[in-house]
């Protein structure tokens, strides 16, 4: 979850904007103009955005509204097993929605999605099967001569796919006279941004409805789609912003692609979909995971972190785990409180400004190791670590880094959470926002305790530059799993004492 806006520190240190090249002076009036409404017509916006709500979530319900229907027929016709039948029907939707078969696609096809569906509906049979067996204690020879069974999981089957090809029909359809539709940016006016342009065009019933480029340097001006380019690659953060499009297909242009991927990064934080035309993708195979149109294959990127049901689910597993961890270790905290005021005196937390998700600060809590001199020590010394005024004990709460205990408290506030990459000072922000092009992309998501970089030892006097990979290689690729693995390999280091 993002950190609280109740913030201890007001002051803020934001991502910065991908610089504008020099490309001339800028054009007398604003090409954005006809695509994004002036500032302050918000119902205009707010009208965009219901019916881009409506385009995504209608798809989505018709389909699963399908499901829904075949499996209860399916236990309705079958009322003496009922229990069997709803376990059945349970598994399908289930590993259906696991699979992705109830997300929304620009190809609809029941054809392509036999296999999938096929495979998923025999793994739900053997699933209701086992879950029975368990209860009932039947052999698993008995379901297969129960012909009942047999016949409702068929009809099942028959009605999920008869059912889904009309619901694919209807959506087809819908798109045609433009109802779900989304309005789409191409980012890239080359040959490959213009063909694609055009093919959405011509198709409808991928239902994505293109309203121009953005390139800095167009090498075609749009060819027979007749589309503007509104402007250069760095216009996308602000178009998003303003609510101008709700879907972006990034083709090759003339930026960069180091600049691009930072440019990609920063739309995480706005509801957009985006994808991706693959280098080669004349060679590029389409498979399950993947989209296509008219024959070019588009990578659908991964939604972003923020923007994931399971992200809420991470938050409520920051509150319940750091609220119990306070309660179990309030004696140990007590005691280290109590240690560290004999041997250093008054003021036991060490309070610091660290930047945490979109640049906000906060204030983190540590027990104190030692006392700095005055507050730019604190704000610039890179690492204490052998500073001779750290005493034993200073050392022995690095050590096993219980001096982060009290940090529980900030994950609980909601300004830090449990696993993510460890925020850092200001002071460093600002310096290694320079010297490292992809270390503000840290801080798409809130600050963590412990995180990827920290488990494979990249703390203390280590690489930067590894350190900002690792980290991003985390948002990319985070799920709840990943957060267990890093908790239980972080439980395993302060054990062993590896801390800095």
């Amino acid at each position: 979850m993002p950190s609280s806006s109740h913030s201890r520190s007001a002051t803020t240190h934001p991502i910065p904007a991908i610089p504008r090249p020099p490309v001339g002076p800028p054009p007398a009036a604003d090409p954005l103009a006809d695509l994004v409404p002036p500032p302050g017509t918000e119902a205009t916006l707010r009208a965009r955005r219901r019916r881009s709500r409506y385009a995504r979530r209608v798809p989505a319900a018709l389909i699963l509204a399908t499901d829904l229907i075949a499996v209860t027929i399916g236990v309705l016709a079958m009322p003496a097993s009922w229990r069997l039948m709803a376990l059945f029907g349970s598994a399908l939707l289930g590993l259906l929605w696991l699979g992705g078969l109830h997300r929304p696609r620009l190809t609809l096809s029941i054809l392509d999605d036999l296999p999938r569906i096929a495979g998923r509906w025999l793994a739900a049979a053997g699933v209701a099967i086992l879950a029975d067996m368990a209860w009932s204690g039947v052999s698993a020879l008995g379901y297969l001569v129960d012909w009942d069974f047999v016949g409702a999981v068929c009809l099942v089957g028959l009605l999920v796919l008869a059912l889904r090809a009309a619901a694919y029909a209807t959506v087809k359809a819908l798109r045609h006279r433009g109802r779900p539709t989304h309005r789409t940016l191409v980012i890239g006016a080359g040959h490959v941004g213009s063909q694609i342009a055009e093919v959405l065009q011509d198709h409808p019933e991928y239902g994505l409805c293109p309203v121009g480029f953005l390139d800095a340097d167009p090498r075609m001006t749009g060819g027979r789609s007749g589309l503007p380019v509104l402007g250069g690659p760095w216009s996308l953060s602000d178009v998003l912003e303003r609510g101008a499009v709700t879907h972006v297909v990034v083709a090759f242009s003339s930026h960069k692609e180091s600049e691009m991927v930072d440019l990609i990064r920063t739309c995480g934080r706005h509801r957009c979909e985006l994808f991706l035309v693959p280098r080669f993708f004349e060679l590029h195979n389409v498979g399950s995971d993947m989209e296509q149109l008219w024959g070019i294959p588009l990578i659908r990127l991964r939604r972003a972190t923020y923007r994931t049901p399971g992200w809420r689910l991470k938050r409520a597993v920051d509150v319940v785990l750091s609220g119990i961890t306070l309660f179990l270790l309030a004696p140990v905290l007590a005691l280290i409180a109590l240690a560290v005021r004999i041997d250093g005196g008054p003021g036991v937390l060490f309070r610091q400004e660290r930047v945490g998700v979109d640049g906000r600060s906060f204030t983190v809590l540590k027990f104190r190791s030692m006392r700095p001199a005055d507050e730019n020590e604190s704000a610039t010394n890179w690492n204490i670590a052998q500073d001779h005024r750290l005493g034993r004990l200073g050392r022995l709460l690095r050590k096993t880094s219980l001096d982060e205990l009290p940090q529980l408290f900030n994950v609980l506030s909601g300004d830090m959470s449990l696993v993510g990459p460890r925020p850092e000072r200001p002071h460093f922000v600002s310096q290694f926002r320079d010297l490292y092009p992809s270390y503000h992309a840290r801080h798409r998501v809130p600050s963590g305790l412990t995180g990827w970089a920290q488990i494979h030892n990249l703390r203390g006097d280590t690489s930067i530059a590894e350190r900002a990979r690792f980290d991003n290689y985390y948002i990319e690729n985070w799920s709840l799993w990943l957060d267990i693995k890093i908790m239980i390999r972080t439980v395993s280091s302060v054990f062993r004492g590896s801390g800095a």
